[in-house]
């Protein structure tokens, strides 16, 4: 069991079906769901990893992407040390969308809080022609607004977890003392440990 554990909060942000539950469960999980319900309101769960002598607990607000719900996304991200933002490749407007976000991130949220622009649903593109954001402009968007920049399949696997990882990484770790870590399970070979979600009693979460 580490004894060093840092609680990061962590928001997801993106447009309606653009896979924001499904990287949060791909990651909590292991796991896929093919025909996902979407998240209405926020989701709530957490996952423990493990980083050499450290384990990080990332308390995840899965957000729902449906315009209605955009009011109450400053609820979420408010003092969040990191965050998702969450695009499709396949889709433009949703591209659009993830940079209304870094703005309103940059502008709204916490000082220095980590952002990652991911590019999900890399499973759908058979070839380049389906690509409809280019991985450059995406690039570049990132370089300008010092971003974390991935592209992720939630179907597959593909990168999330280092999506997570990369994010601890950027995080300044706290020591804590020794009754933050009740409960905490880990391994010792830095690998993440994919234990099930803690249950919330939050009134403000919601199944995923």
């Amino acid at each position: 069991m580490n004894s060093n554990v840092t609680s990061i909060k962590l928001v997801l942000l993106g447009e309606a079906a653009v896979g924001k539950s499904s990287i949060v469960l791909r990651f909590v999980s292991n796991d896929f769901a093919e025909n996902k319900e979407p998240t209405i309101g926020a989701a709530f769960l957490t996952q423990r990893v493990n980083m050499a002598d450290h384990t990080i607990k990332f308390e995840i607000w899965d957000t729902a992407g449906q315009e209605r719900f955009a009011s109450l996304a400053p609820m979420y991200y408010r003092n969040a040390q990191a965050a998702l933002v969450v695009y499709d490749v396949t889709k433009p407007q949703s591209f659009i969308k993830a940079r209304h976000w870094v703005k309103e991130l940059h502008e709204q949220a916490s000082k220095g809080i980590v952002i990652a622009l991911v590019g999900n649903k890399m499973d759908l593109l058979e070839s380049e022609e389906d690509r409809k954001v280019a991985k450059e402009e995406a690039e570049k968007l990132s370089q300008e607004e010092n971003l974390l920049f991935f592209e992720t399949s939630a179907k597959t696997g593909d990168n999330v977890n280092e999506v997570f990882l990369a994010i601890g990484e950027k995080i300044p770790l706290k020591k804590s003392d020794g009754s933050n870590t009740d409960g905490l399970r880990g391994t010792e070979d830095g690998r993440i440990d994919l234990n099930k979600p803690d249950d919330t009693s939050n009134p403000n979460s919601c199944g995923c």
